[in-house]
């Protein structure tokens, strides 16, 4: 007798640009197929049904999610919806990827670990740095004690003019700005390879001076879907010094738009027997001999590759819900994530360092 092959079959619900690079993943996994397709534009998701070969195509996710030959979703939208589609996801029986933040609020992503606990899905937040070789190599390196207790970490994404309009722009539908949509990767980054430290306190500042700075020309940048100069009501940039249980403290700085050079990105970690840096490339700094050494690992790409890490958590997900592997970011660190990401634009907001105890 001939096996079937069990394949899990993907509903996407949302069409926007992420969502490409997830349906491009699906479509290189061999366990893995899209069978439908949900966006409130009917028409962009008839195309995406096209270029993926999907056999359904809706425009309401509650339709979509009472079709029992959809496994599992990538959910792919607003940040305002994050909660209200995975919750509804999850009670329907499905597993669920859910792009970063879980969510704007701290009540909301607790209302998706509950929903999670209740389910017995499989549930992946979209932390996809996490899946980078080169960070998982500096796992492996932490993990075997190569830098001993990471005690201070700083990161940062610097746009000088990249604020990408459209829902990114409108509070109501992101939750914010460039702390919401950069800041939540790099924290995040910092926060895995630290050991995930309980944190107890945030200080942070949020600026909005030079708005989305629409009259410059001759730098392009990436734009929304839904572009539209009309509407901006994030800050322009942020910063934050976050404090962990253990003593250990992480800076971090984001921009949209910043009277800068040009755009810098920088993720560096420090520990008692060495540090190393992720970005702009991968390096490793110890001591041998009395001598302090800068090491550069030989690898296929020296610095962040966002397409095989994409690739990577999407095989992944197919992997956890096809045989039951353990997440490598479960909803939990969404919700310490949130946690953090709430405590900064409170404590900008007040003016005052915020507790998270």
């Amino acid at each position: 007798m001939m096996s079937t092959k069990q394949m899990l079959h993907i509903g996407m619900i949302g069409t926007g640009s992420i969502s490409d690079l997830h349906m491009r993943c699906y479509a290189k996994n061999e366990d893995a197929v899209i069978y439908a397709i949900c966006d409130l534009n009917e028409e962009r998701a008839k195309a995406a049904a096209q270029k993926y070969d999907a056999q359904s195509v809706y425009t309401d996710y509650r339709e979509m999610l009472e079709d029992p030959h959809v496994d599992a979703v990538s959910i792919c939208t607003w940040n305002n919806t994050h909660a209200e589609f995975a919750i509804a996801a999850l009670e329907a029986g499905k597993h669920v990827l859910l792009e970063k933040p879980v969510a704007t609020n701290v009540e909301d992503a607790l209302r998706i670990e509950e929903a999670v606990k209740k389910s017995g899905r499989t549930f992946i937040v979209g932390f996809v740095r996490r899946y980078d070789n080169n960070m998982q190599m500096m796992r492996r390196f932490i993990d075997a004690g190569e830098f001993g207790e990471l005690y201070y970490a700083k990161a940062s994404i610097l746009r000088r003019h990249g604020n990408p309009g459209g829902w990114f722009a409108d509070k109501s539908r992101s939750g914010g700005g460039p702390l919401i949509d950069l800041g939540v990767h790099i924290i995040d980054q910092c926060w895995y390879l630290m050991g995930r430290p309980k944190p107890v306190s945030v200080s942070g500042n949020t600026y909005r001076k030079l708005g989305n700075r629409a009259h410059i020309e001759h730098l392009s940048f990436y734009k929304a879907a839904d572009y539209s100069v009309a509407v901006n009501d994030v800050e322009d940039m942020a910063n934050a010094l976050i404090r962990f249980e253990n003593g250990a403290s992480l800076v971090v700085d984001v921009s949209f738009t910043l009277h800068a050079r040009g755009d810098e990105s920088s993720v560096k970690l420090y520990g008692e027997r060495g540090g190393f840096e992720l970005e702009p490339e991968t390096l490793i700094v110890t001591e041998k001999n009395n001598t302090i050494l800068n090491i550069e690992p030989q690898t296929d790409n020296t610095g962040l590759h966002i397409h095989s890490a994409f690739q990577n958590q999407i095989d992944h997900f197919v992997d956890c819900c096809l045989n039951g592997t353990e997440p490598i970011s479960p909803i939990a660190d969404g919700v310490a994530s949130t946690r953090m990401l709430c405590g900064i634009y409170e404590s900008a907001e007040k003016g005052q360092e915020i507790r998270l105890d």
